[in-house]
């Protein structure tokens, strides 16, 4: 069951343009797994729901999120100090499977979709490859360094890597089991390509949540068994029941 607790931050710092990284105590939360998610609020009244993060890192005593600021919460979050309380639920939804990553391994991530994929990487029994896309400027990607064989980068505005989107730098026949995260456009693309190489692949799904719990039927997405919740039955999808429209 779900955890709700208070929290003081550690360190909040803009790591790119919009995009921060935000650290908090952590003393109550165990068995965090990667994929999972958190809802965070740093405000008394409005907005009136919680925002969903992903978890990207868990260490000793401490929870890493990063996030981007897209509207009224965030900037409350964006907003935060050291020292400062928040409100933490969690953790939520089911996270990626480890012992279902196979063989040989790749992550493919676009912009923010590349939260998760820090702690998955620690956790992977074989290392695996990073394929990164992103608009203008990289992040997160040195921290990932250590903990993955090879890093392929995609960026829109050509400033590093392949311009481009990372679709046209992911052969998905190279490999055996796929994990995904990122906008649902690239993710859809990504499953399209590892159906037809035969390759394993799972995908964290990104839908707007309002409880986080599975009551309000907000975050649903079509499989093949009927529509899901992505907050209670994902946010990870076994990407051959994913329904691609």
């Amino acid at each position: 069951m779900a955890q709700c607790e208070k929290a003081r931050v550690l360190t909040n710092e803009q790591i790119s343009n919009g995009i921060y990284k935000l650290r908090v105590e952590n003393d109550k939360f165990i068995g965090v797994r990667p994929g999972q998610f958190f809802m965070l609020r740093a405000w008394k009244s409005e907005p009136i729901l919680w925002r969903p993060i992903s978890i990207a890192e868990v260490k000793e005593n401490e929870l890493v999120f990063i996030y981007a600021k897209v509207g009224k919460g965030t900037e409350f979050l964006a907003a935060l100090e050291t020292g400062d309380t928040i409100e933490v639920m969690g953790a939520l939804g089911n996270g990626f499977d480890i012992e279902s990553a196979k063989g040989k391994v790749a992550l493919v991530c676009g912009g923010i979709g590349i939260a998760p994929m820090l702690e998955l990487s620690k956790h992977l029994k074989n290392k695996p490859d990073l394929y990164a896309g992103f608009r203008e400027d990289v992040y997160l990607v040195d921290d990932m360094k250590e903990y993955v064989n090879e890093i392929n980068l995609a960026v829109e505005s050509g400033k590093v890597g392949h311009k481009g989107y990372v679709t046209e730098i992911f052969d998905a026949e190279k490999y055996d089991t796929v994990l995904c995260c990122g906008p649902e456009i690239m993710m859809f693309k990504v499953v399209d390509m590892c159906r037809k190489a035969g390759t394993k692949i799972y995908v964290s799904m990104e839908k707007h949540m309002a409880c986080g719990i599975g009551a309000c039927l907000v975050c649903t997405c079509k499989t093949k068994g009927g529509n899901k919740r992505t907050c209670k039955d994902g946010p990870v999808f076994d990407g051959d029941e994913i329904v691609i429209d």
